[in-house]
């Protein structure tokens, strides 16, 4: 059987490779100097897979089909955007179609990919917790995006199930869980139903993926043009509660705050720490150690959670 040898929750950032800081005093330095050391230990503990959680940024789901988990169980390729990798990346597919198999036992009707294309939101957390691109990975990817979002506690739930099934699964097999997301950072509203998203910019939305590439191409300077700004807002105050919640397994208080207030003290981009919670639900442990570095200039709070045991 399979063993959980741990969990990494990574904040991922266009701007930590567009923008990326002469030293470790620059905004960006402490989270880079942190999350190589992270990747030095997972290095030591030698994973067979990795199982990585994280949201798409309208490059593979847009709304004429808007499923709030995907699970890719053969083939995923890189989007390339934003500088992060682009490309084939190495599947577990034993270990997916596992981890399928359980969550539907467990009434988890996830939408599946043979292909799948997955964005900087899981490549760029996979490669900086790896190394690189040498371990296989099961890419599951979840709507945080674009609204209705899956339910906080439902995100829960999903975690638990997670862990089950990787556990489930015929090893040896020693699987690290990576949740790729956060923390607090404001985007512009993605929602068709938001008078603010008109045009040509609503349509993209909706009939993107007729030509992603060409939809990205226009996107893309809209989000290069907000970094750099030392006073784009980031809730420093938020993400470290956020954080000091997952040292316990006391999920409930950020279960609580629902949609809208989680909206309210971590931004649209906030929605994105439902991959934490199920990546911290999976492995059923608190985080022993974590690292922020608040990065306005990245327009995004930069955390990192991590747990290394075995069971």
């Amino acid at each position: 059987m399979s063993e959980i040898v741990g969990f990494v929750g990574m904040s991922h950032s266009p701007f930590a490779t567009l923008l990326p800081p002469d030293g470790e005093g620059e905004p960006g330095g402490r989270f880079l100097s942190d999350a190589a050391r992270v990747a030095a230990a997972v290095a030591g503990l030698s994973p067979d897979a990795v199982v990585v959680i994280g949201p798409d940024h309208f490059h593979a789901n847009f709304y004429d089909q808007m499923p709030p988990f995907v699970l890719g169980v053969e083939a995923a390729t890189g989007f390339g955007d934003f500088g992060s990798t682009e490309g084939p990346l190495p599947i577990a597919s034993e270990l997916a179609w596992a981890v399928r198999d359980g969550l539907g036992d467990a009434g988890f009707d996830l939408s599946l990919s043979y292909a799948l294309t997955v964005d900087h939101g899981v490549v760029q957390s996979y490669e900086m917790t790896t190394g690189g691109l040498g371990i296989p990975l099961v890419p599951l990817v979840l709507n945080t995006a674009a609204p209705p979002l899956p339910g906080l506690g439902r995100c829960v739930a999903l975690g638990r199930a997670l862990g089950d099934a990787i556990r489930r699964c015929p090893g040896p097999e020693r699987v690290l869980v990576v949740a790729s997301g956060g923390l607090s950072h404001w985007l512009p509203s993605n929602d068709p139903r938001d008078p603010s998203v008109s045009g040509e910019r609503r349509e993209s939305l909706i009939h993107g993926r007729a030509d992603a590439r060409a939809f990205a191409a226009a996107r893309e300077p809209h989000i290069r043009a907000l970094a750099g700004n030392p006073d784009a807002p980031v809730n420093t105050d938020w993400d470290r509660w956020f954080l000091r919640q997952l040292h316990t397994l006391d999920l409930d208080p950020i279960v609580a705050l629902g949609h809208d207030k989680l909206e309210h003290e971590a931004g649209s981009g906030g929605h994105e720490v439902r991959t934490w919670l199920v990546g911290h639900a999976a492995v059923e442990l608190p985080l022993v150690w974590d690292s922020y570095e608040p990065v306005p200039e990245w327009i995004t709070g930069m955390g990192i959670g991590t747990t290394f045991a075995v069971r």
